[in-house]
């Protein structure tokens, strides 16, 4: 309370709210990997500069197109009817998967997400793990981004991709505001048990509750690049043994032209599932919230999987007694499209961590009350500030469990929230400046394995 010292009339208000908690964003993930530039303003001005976007023409503007592969097709022009047939076509080795990937995470419902860029094409002829590294360490010093997404990683060697993904599970445990989404090292090859193992040893034994991997990979609906100039097709003409560019065959050779056109349509661009994935996870988080698990969702843009899993394969996939660590599997159903079937983190065993809505949901929880906790510093250690702070951390998860996020007929089976002297402080801990709140929180699960069981019921009457 202030000093008076002129007579007169003074006027207090007093704050009786506790102060609210700040919700942070859940569904922004950072991409890394190579662009066909950098530019902003100026010629590589955004290298190593985790840049947020809002769309896909964002990204064009400031990262450009896929890179222009060469696609080589053969035609033949029967000379009495003028009919043109392709008799091979040659799809492109991508080398670099990023643009692809970013238009998958829209076209599944994302919205904001960061782009680092850490080399450009065709300067960078191969993906390399000192590039990536160098991403990723550039992502570690943002705030905002809550995924981590590298779908170039599947383009290194073995070793150098358990480098990688281990690199980011030590990230985001350290972080622990952020999760990684991976693809399956051999995400495109049908996987007996020993391929199994070896892709689950990639991933090491620490941090496993911050990641999630998905397999197989998709085959999307995208079509493979062809620049504006139709320069990167290569067409030869029978009895023609060299190529020309596509472009020059649009008005002599009309026919061929059309063929070729036609034929680029019907072929379709293979990725690693994390962009569409963390499109999933973007748009669940927004409809349903982000305690809601990103599964049983069909995605866009998907003709199918690239390996057909049954129950069977999945069985190995989902649980794993040797090693613990899930792999979350990517399924088509008839009738229903390609499905995401799995909703496990690598920690598959642990009961605890084992579902990604659930370690993603503690991850905004704790980093919203931290946030909004920061008033609090140099506060008076007493009473005040513990009912102060009690009471927004209480609001905001009485909050939550309306919304459905946590479990229990009450608040008192749904959380708690314990702060004070005797509780969570001993007297020392006031004395060297320490506050320590505990928050519990029972998350509602999903319901993974739904069981429906049947009798006869004999006749009564």
């Amino acid at each position: 309370m202030p000093t008076y010292k002129t007579p007169d009339v003074y006027v207090e208000e007093i704050s009786v709210f506790p102060p609210s908690v700040a919700e942070v964003e859940t569904a922004i993930p950072a991409f890394i990997g190579y662009t066909a530039m950098a530019k902003k303003v100026v010629a590589d001005d955004l290298h190593l500069k985790p840049t947020k976007i809002y769309s896909l023409k964002e990204y064009e503007a400031y990262f450009g197109f896929p890179a222009e592969d060469t696609i080589s097709v053969s035609v033949t022009v029967n000379s009495t009817t003028g009919v043109a047939t392709v008799t091979n076509f040659t799809e492109p080795t991508l080398a670099f998967l990023l643009y692809y990937s970013v238009q998958m995470f829209f076209e599944n419902g994302g919205g904001q997400c960061y782009i680092t860029s850490v080399g450009t094409y065709p300067t960078a002829t191969a993906a390399a793990l000192a590039d990536l590294q160098a991403g990723l360490t550039a992502v570690g010093v943002e705030d905002e981004p809550t995924m981590i997404v590298i779908p170039e990683a599947v383009q290194l060697l073995g070793a150098d991709y358990s480098t990688l993904v281990t690199a980011v599970l030590t990230q985001c445990g350290k972080l622990g505001d952020r999760v990684g989404i991976f693809d399956i090292f051999d995400g495109d090859t049908s996987l007996d048990s020993t391929g199994l193992t070896t892709n689950r040893g990639y991933f090491g034994s620490n941090n496993l509750k911050y990641g999630a991997a998905y397999y197989p990979f998709l085959k999307s609906a995208l079509h493979y690049y062809v620049n504006a100039a139709e320069s990167n097709v290569s067409v030869i003409v029978s009895p023609a043994t060299s190529g020309v560019a596509l472009s020059t065959l649009k008005t002599t050779q009309t026919a061929a032209y059309n063929a070729v056109k036609t034929e680029l349509n019907s072929h379709f661009v293979t990725l690693p599932p994390s962009g569409a994935v963390a499109g999933v996870y973007a748009a669940t988080d927004q409809s349903r919230g982000v305690w809601k698990a990103p599964a049983n969702v069909s995605l866009a843009d998907v003709v199918e999987p690239v390996i057909r899993l049954d129950n069977a394969h999945q069985d190995d996939l989902n649980v794993d007694a040797t090693t613990g660590k899930s792999i979350n599997a990517i399924r088509a159903f008839a009738g229903k499209g390609t499905l995401v079937w799995g909703a496990r983190t690598l920690a598959g065993n642990d009961n605890e961590w084992r579902y990604v809505s659930v370690r993603r949901f503690f991850n905004m929880v704790e980093e919203s009350v931290k946030k909004s906790t920061y008033w609090a510093v140099f506060e008076p250690n007493d009473a005040n500030t513990w009912v102060k702070v009690r009471g927004m951390i209480e609001n905001y998860l009485t909050q939550k469990w309306r919304e459905g996020a946590l479990a229990g007929a009450t608040t008192k089976d749904a959380f708690f929230v314990r702060c004070g002297l005797g509780t969570t402080m001993s007297a020392q801990d006031i004395l060297e400046g320490r506050m320590n709140v505990e928050i519990g929180m029972a998350v509602v699960r999903p319901a993974e394995f739904i069981v429906l069981k049947f009798s006869h019921l004999l006749q009564s009457s």
